[in-house]
């Protein structure tokens, strides 16, 4: 508003309304003097004046809460009017009132607010709920009901819920339509959904059905079905009257509207069963006041004063609740010593004796310490309890959810900014920690509007007529996946038709047109091509379509129709057999351990066959001989030596099996190697080939290039670019030498196709990256969800099979595996008949030991003087020379040793 207009209704409106300077009063007044505004012929306003009225008998009945004051009310209907609210606001500044109920509008607040922070008097809303109505901005402006950033709040919780990803908006082209719909735009991107299209209808009652169709029309053509009403009455219902006509209250749709249809619903139930007919289905919500013995007395107290009409609705609570956190405030504050007096504004006393009598603006000189103490209120009303927190709102929001069913409302569960989503009540859950997982969030089950109990899907195929801009890769080599059929804009190919088969099972028709991507000379840049679906080119992109990381970040890709990753196509040469071809079958490690064991087994089978078989006897250098030659004549099972204890023969039993597997497998290892045509190549796998120096080529327009040059540092001067698998064939047969490339690196599907004609290059190694190919669509596409269900439906049925048969089973070449694999046997595959040799030897040690050790005769009494030390070291010589005894000679030593110790203990007595 303009700076003359203001002095214009300042002129007309104070100057009628002059008062002294520096009026005080008693700190305890008989009485204090509120104002309230609202509109009186609303709902919310009839229901309000009611409650104000209540409170106010009920807080000048209790000499406990005021001791003596009383509180007067003045009722002002500013009709939700910018205009007629300011004046009102202004003729209050001049009639000595310390605090303001209401506005009711929230387009009316913001401008009364202005007045009240300039003059210290406190804003007590119960129903202006815009959440751009911050404290920062009117310090004096304070919310006693929720606001609707929570409301907002529960509204994307729901959609989320049910696992939505777009909505449609209609609003009242108002602050409050605005900035409601603004807020839950912000809460639905914090969730990754977001509002696709949005409207907004004329705040009067003007606005036509005309209007309302062509607004409703624009949005059945749209994607979404999800639809978020936040109106008012009159335009609310007019909108479900004309989307009824338009068919668009049946199956399929989900509509959603604020807290304005539950207030009607509330207030004026039963509704007309024609107007019932027409929500049928609807979800809204209610402002949650937790029940109570002072809520349900007071109910039974309404209907008594009102017969029920007005019903008593959560804002009635709120308005009665309000005139209760004043007179508490109040309290306070004269307990405190504030007095209630008012002063001029010494900005405007200049201004004193003109016409516009504005010394009749005073400022109440203690209004900061009254809004400290509302501010701080701690107490439990009607509609719970009334505290705020840091940001001036009400703590422990919490909304009903309700879904229109039949003549009536069916309560589906709770929101509270505590815990989210609930068949549990708020109060309930408060003493409980708090749990915002997804699995605790739960709602009872919902009619929908078709009457339908099954979720609908939410969005449906535009019918706009717009067909789906589809790019594809306008490849010149490997056709066989996709090309551009020669004079036309249609293309083939085993992508295009698996993407054709998956569109014809999708539950609804999608008009799609393939878009041409590539100047048809060289394989176009897929990184390149995916990004067009950021950039809004294309809708989605169908082909050969790598899903890789750098690209997940910015599209989604349907789930993978084919298997892929890198792999090592590198060129065969005949293996030639050398002078060293029998050591071969076995690898390094595997003729250690094997050594090793020859060794160990001899050495095992000499220490059990020592003391009873004179063929292990002798002097200590035949003792040697006799161990390594019995170790490696077991190889060819040509020992003579004979064993005869029933250990030794055990380990040598088991012995002779691993020899025979070993045996075996050497033997046909090597006859392989001598026989057989072999052909290698010196890569043996990509660890190999990026020590290397060697150019290494890759398919044009391939991640594998920055995959190579960022992952695997491989330097891009190394890189080769071949286009097509002619270029393959010929760079691979001239070799690193002579310009050519030491090995190619591409997708094994590509590599499939390539060996199906080319026989004389294979695989290398193993494939050293793990990926597939998809379909790409725009981040959070519903669409995408659906293509994804449709490949694994064409990969149950087989036909995704058919359809790779139908196109990539050419090959010309023999039927032998395409991989490059070692020849030699490694120890992993033995590792176990060691094992068990291993534990046999241990095992027959380990008995052999005991036996010994029972032989040993204990050491004589007189042995304890000489000292430990010297008995241990006996022990040990005399377990070693029984050790190298032979058993009989043992036998006759310990007879004779047991004579002489009889003899001792004879002469000894």
């Amino acid at each position: 508003m303009n700076v003359a207009g203001f002095i214009f209704l300042l002129s007309l409106h104070l100057g009628v309304f002059q008062i002294g300077y520096g009026r005080n009063a008693s700190t305890r007044p008989a009485v204090v003097n509120i104002g309230a505004m609202f509109n009186f012929d609303s709902i919310i306003g009839r229901v309000a004046k009611i409650a104000i009225d209540e409170a106010l008998k009920d807080v000048n009945s209790n000499s406990s809460i005021l001791k003596g004051t009383k509180l007067s009310v003045t009722l002002q209907d500013t009709n939700c009017n910018g205009f007629l609210g300011m004046v009102e606001a202004l003729r209050y500044m001049a009639t000595d009132v310390v605090a303001i109920i209401g506005p009711q509008c929230s387009v009316v607040a913001p401008i009364i607010s202005h007045v009240a922070s300039e003059l210290r008097v406190p804003l007590l809303s119960f129903a202006a709920t815009d959440p751009t109505l911050s404290s920062l901005q009117f310090p004096f402006f304070v919310r006693t009901a929720q606001n609707d950033l929570y409301q907002m709040t529960a509204v994307a919780d729901i959609i989320d819920h049910y696992g939505w990803k777009e909505v449609i908006a209609i609003f009242i082209d108002d602050d409050w339509g605005r900035n409601g719909v603004s807020a839950l735009n912000d809460k639905l991107a914090e969730r990754r959904c977001k509002i696709s299209y949005k409207v907004g209808i004329q705040p009067d009652s003007s606005v036509t059905q005309g209007a309302i169709m062509d607004v409703l029309v624009k949005v059945a053509l749209m994607q979404s079905r999800i639809l978020v009403l936040h109106l008012n009455r009159r335009v609310g219902f007019k909108v479900f009257s004309v989307a009824n006509h338009l068919g668009m209250m049946g199956n399929g749709y989900v509509w959603i509207a604020t807290d304005w249809l539950s207030l009607v619903l509330d207030s004026e139930s039963p509704l007309p069963s024609e107007t019932m007919d027409k929500i049928q289905g609807v979800l809204t919500l209610r402002q949650h006041t937790p029940d109570s013995d002072g809520k349900r007395a007071f109910f039974a107290r309404w209907n008594r004063i009102t017969g029920g009409s007005p019903q008593l609705n959560a804002y009635g609570l709120y308005a009665y609740d309000t005139v209760w956190l004043l007179a508490h405030s109040l309290d306070a504050f004269f307990n405190q010593g504030g007095v209630i007096s008012f002063s001029n504004d010494s900005r405007i006393s200049s201004m004193a004796g003109s016409a516009l009598h504005l010394e009749a603006m005073s400022i109440f000189d203690d209004g900061v310490l009254l809004l400290k103490n509302i501010l701080l209120s701690d107490f439990v009303g009607l509609t719970g309890p009334l505290k705020f927190n840091s940001d001036r709102s009400l703590i422990l929001p919490a909304y009903d959810i309700i879904n229109v069913l039949g003549t009536g409302i069916r309560q589906i569960g709770y929101w509270s900014n505590y815990s989210g989503l609930s068949t549990v009540s708020p109060e309930t859950l408060y003493t409980r920690p708090p749990n915002r997982s997804s699995a605790n969030q739960k709602l009872y089950s919902v009619i929908w509007p078709g009457e339908t109990l099954s979720k609908p899907r939410g969005w449906v195929f535009p019918n706009n007529g717009k067909l789906l801009r589809i790019g594809v890769p306008n490849r010149v080599s490997y056709k066989e996946f996709v090309s551009q059929v020669r004079g036309t804009d249609m293309f083939k190919g085993f992508c295009i038709d698996v993407f054709t088969a998956a569109v014809n099972l999708l539950p609804y028709a999608v008009p799609y047109k393939f878009i041409s991507f590539g100047d048809g000379r060289k394989n176009p840049s897929y990184t390149e091509l995916v990004n067009k679906i950021t950039t809004g080119e294309f809708d989605a992109v169908v082909g050969d379509i790598a899903i890789v990381t750098n690209r997940t970040r910015i599209v989604d890709f349907t789930q993978p129709y084919v298997s892929s990753g890198l792999v090592i196509v590198a060129r065969l040469e005949k293996e030639r057999s050398g002078a060293w071809a029998f050591l071969q079958p076995f690898s390094r490690r595997m003729w250690i351990v094997t050594g090793s064991f020859f060794l160990i087994v001899g050495i095992v089978v000499w220490i059990l066959e020592h003391r009873i078989n004179d063929e292990f006897r002798g002097p200590p250098k035949q003792q040697v001989i006799t161990i390594l030659w019995f170790s490696f004549s077991t190889m060819f099972f040509a020992h003579r030596e004979n064993t005869m204890s029933t250990l030794g023969r055990l380990v040598l039993l088991v012995w002779l099996f691993v020899v025979l597997i070993i045996n075996s497998s050497y033997t046909a290892s090597l006859t392989s190697i001598l026989t057989v045509e072999h052909l290698s190549s010196s890569i043996k796998g990509i660890q190999s080939l990026a020590a290397t120096n060697e150019p290494i080529g890759y398919q044009e327009g391939s991640f594998a290039e920055r995959y190579l040059s960022e992952e695997l540092n491989i330097s891009r001067s190394r890189l080769v670019s071949l286009g097509s698998p002619e270029a393959y064939a010929l760079a691979l047969k001239r070799g690193p030498g002579n310009g050519g490339v030491a090995a190619v690196v591409d997708e094994r599907p590509y590599v499939e196709l390539f060996l199906s004609s080319q026989c004389s290059f294979k695989i290398v190694g193993q494939e050293f990256t793990k990926s597939g190919w998809g379909f790409a669509f725009p981040r959070d596409s519903a669409l995408a969800i659906d293509m994804s269900t449709a490949i694994l439906a064409l990969a149950e049925n087989g036909d995704l099979q058919r359809i790779h048969d139908k196109w990539l089973m050419q090959s010309t070449c023999s039927l032998e595996s395409t991989e490059i694999e070692t020849n030699q046997l490694n120890l992993s595959s033995f590792w176990g008949l060691f094992l068990i040799c291993g534990v046999a030897c241990i095992i027959a040690l380990f008995i052999y030991f005991l036996q010994i050790l029972q032989q040993l005769p204990p050491a004589p009494e007189s042995a304890s003087i000489t000292g430990q030390d010297s008995s241990h070291s006996r022990r040990l010589r005399r377990f070693l020379s029984l050790m190298d005894e032979k058993e009989e000679q043992s036998r006759s030593g310990q007879k004779r040793r047991k004579v002489d110790n009889e003899r001792d203990d004879e002469f000894g007595s």
